[in-house]
């Protein structure tokens, strides 16, 4: 019986899968808790100050969704906002300083 070999086209569909999965966001949601201690250590800066400046930026928004995530040793609040035109924006933000990162319909 022959060893199985992959042939090198299911080799480099492997190793691009491979790749995929690895670069995949490496991002990792935060529990309450966790904001909290960081709130409390001065790593973040509060919700209400960080929604602030995501809401002055659509006047009239309506609040989706927020969450406190890690990306790369960053932490950043993902804020969903919903405008008055009806359409739904995901805001990035650094939570240690509130800087836009991102900003994209959704």
């Amino acid at each position: 019986m022959k060893p199985y070999l992959l042939q090198p086209r299911t080799g480099s569909r492997l190793a691009l899968v491979l790749l995929a999965f690895c670069s995949v966001a490496v991002a990792r949601d935060l529990d309450q808790d966790e904001a909290l201690r960081l709130r409390q250590q001065g790593v973040i800066l509060p919700l209400e100050q960080v929604l602030q400046k995501a809401l002055d930026r659509y006047p009239g928004a309506k609040l989706l969704e927020v969450e406190l995530e890690e990306k790369h040793d960053v932490y950043v609040y993902e804020v969903e906002l919903l405008t008055v035109e009806g359409v739904a924006r995901e805001l990035h933000l650094k939570a240690d300083s509130g800087e836009l990162v991102k900003d994209k319909e959704d």
